[in-house]
């Protein structure tokens, strides 16, 4: 069986801690992570890679290259490619898997021989803003060599399973018992206890995909909310973000400090608009907030509305989602005892854990067949 496996990704391993990072940390208990990052610009020295070991067996990689183009750029590949065959060669690579998370790095495949190829389709990448030109092709390409596509919901799976007959859905899990943390208001984070209540709060990358005007309205509608935002702002201006006195950014946090945070508030938002961005999107955050026992709103997201539309609440449109949030606030305590037995049900029907063993299940078992059809041609060419 093949005993590593070489990831590209275009999210960077510290960045946001979410589906990569806990799928790869388990899978890392089998076989040895490669996570290979998008290159960096560095004009200073010779291409190499930036080397580190945030966990146990997985090795995270930055390239440094002298060319200016951002992600796995054409430009970037008489960079990259030796770099990774030198890589390959350094760890004595013979046996491996190439996992994907972005189609742009599949011309960096020429220069491996994988046992297998994974295509785990986290979002659709070419709804998001600034998305390169050529992903559309590249995904095509991708599929067609493809031995086993996972997607991260069931939008995604919708969208995906007529373009290839190994698609499967693995919705994003939880780690329960680590945001089940919050459950204990002893446990709330220093930077936001200042803050009056009610407090409502969202962690996240603050992104094209966060309905603003949405955000805007509920802080000018209800002045005494204080609205809680956790997370980095990614690939839209600061500026753009509605200001108020009742609007709170703490900027990127530590996965450890998230169930401090939560501890705090009395409501959690999944505020999204509903554009090409969020229209597969399936948020980790939904069972996260779940885990923690709090109210959660959301706008009708379809992979939050279709399965949990009668745990969360759902607000469409301005006006609706602000009316959910009072309901939130005002929920009778038996009608909340419902709710949190209803999240308790739907959190033991899932983990990261039974994520990674069932997807390791399909892996060996395409590892297995793909080596049997191997052989069998190799038997018929003698």
């Amino acid at each position: 069986m093949p005993r590593a496996i070489i990831v590209f990704s275009h999210l960077r391993w510290s960045f946001v801690y979410q589906r990569p990072q806990h799928l790869l940390t388990r899978m890392a208990g089998r076989r040895r992570v490669i996570f290979f990052e998008e290159p960096v610009y560095d004009a200073r020295r010779e291409p190499f890679l930036e080397c580190s070991t945030p966990e146990p067996g997985v090795l995270v990689c930055r390239p440094h290259t002298p060319s200016q183009k951002s992600g796995f750029n054409d430009e970037q590949l008489i960079w990259l490619a030796p770099l990774l065959e030198e890589l390959v060669a350094q760890e004595e690579l013979s046996r491996y898997i190439v996992w994907f998370y972005t189609p742009m790095a599949l011309p960096l495949a020429r220069v491996l021989r994988p046992s297998l190829v994974v295509y785990d389709c986290m979002d659709e990448l070419t709804g998001f803003l600034e998305a390169p030109k050529e992903l559309v092709q590249r995904e095509k390409a991708l599929l067609a060599v493809a031995d086993l596509v996972f997607t991260g919901g069931p939008s995604l799976y919708q969208a995906k399973k007529s373009h290839h007959p190994e698609v499967h859905c693995f919705p994003s899990s939880v780690d329960a018992s680590h945001f089940a943390l919050a459950c204990d208001p002893e446990c709330e984070h220093a930077t936001q206890k200042v803050l009056p209540k009610p407090r409502l709060g969202y962690f996240g990358v603050l992104d094209e995909r966060l309905d603003l005007q949405l955000l805007d309205a509920m802080a000018l509608s209800h002045r005494d909310w204080q609205i809680v935002m956790v997370g980095p702002v990614l690939k839209i201006s600061p500026e753009l973000l509605p200001k108020g006195a009742n609007i709170h950014y703490f900027g990127q946090q530590e996965y450890a400090a998230l169930p401090g945070y939560l501890a705090g508030w009395d409501v959690c938002l999944i505020p999204f608009a509903l554009n090409d961005a969020t229209r597969f999107i399936s948020p980790t955050k939904t069972l996260e907030y779940m885990a923690a026992e709090k109210p959660v709103v959301s706008t009708p997201i379809t992979d939050v509305a279709v399965p949990y539309g009668d745990i969360v609440f759902i607000g469409d449109g301005i006006g609706n989602f602000i009316a959910a949030c009072n309901e939130a606030l005002n929920l009778p305590p038996d009608r909340y005892r419902e709710m949190v037995g209803a999240m308790r049900q739907v959190l033991a029907g899932t983990s990261w854990d039974a994520t990674v063993q069932a997807m390791s299940q399909l892996i060996d078992r395409a590892v297995r067949r793909k080596r049997a059809r191997t052989v069998h041609s190799e038997s018929l060419a003698t």
